[in-house]
């Protein structure tokens, strides 16, 4: 089952005004905060990466796979999304947290016929 674009945009709505943003993938969504993967939203659930933010706001007992094979992630609890505040203290917490994503590698051409002189 994918996740419908409504919970994405409720989740967005919910952290206005944080800098957050989310990139459709496999018919689910990566949420992201200050450009670094906080969570994901499958089957229309948000399920936090494992940090000790995370664990202190969401326990343990939350904690499920995201998709079938996946890692454990902490899943939010749909009533606690109704709750901005405490949501919007999870995602930026955690947000600060996280490390920085590494930089990408610039992408060569396959195949790419380098001209000579």
């Amino acid at each position: 089952m994918s996740t419908r674009r409504e919970t994405a945009d409720f989740v967005l709505d919910q952290l206005d005004p944080l800098p957050v943003h989310v990139r459709s993938m496999f018919g689910e969504f990566a949420l992201y905060c200050d450009d670094k993967t906080v969570a994901f939203i499958c089957d229309d659930t948000v399920f936090m990466k494992p940090t000790a933010v995370a664990e202190e706001m969401l326990g343990p007992e939350t904690m499920a796979p995201a998709y079938p094979g996946s890692k454990l992630y902490y899943a939010v609890p749909g009533d606690r999304l109704e709750n901005r505040e405490w949501l919007q203290k999870l995602v930026q917490s955690t947000a600060d947290i996280l490390p920085l994503p590494k930089p990408k590698k610039p992408r060569t051409a396959k195949n790419s016929v380098t001209p000579t002189t």
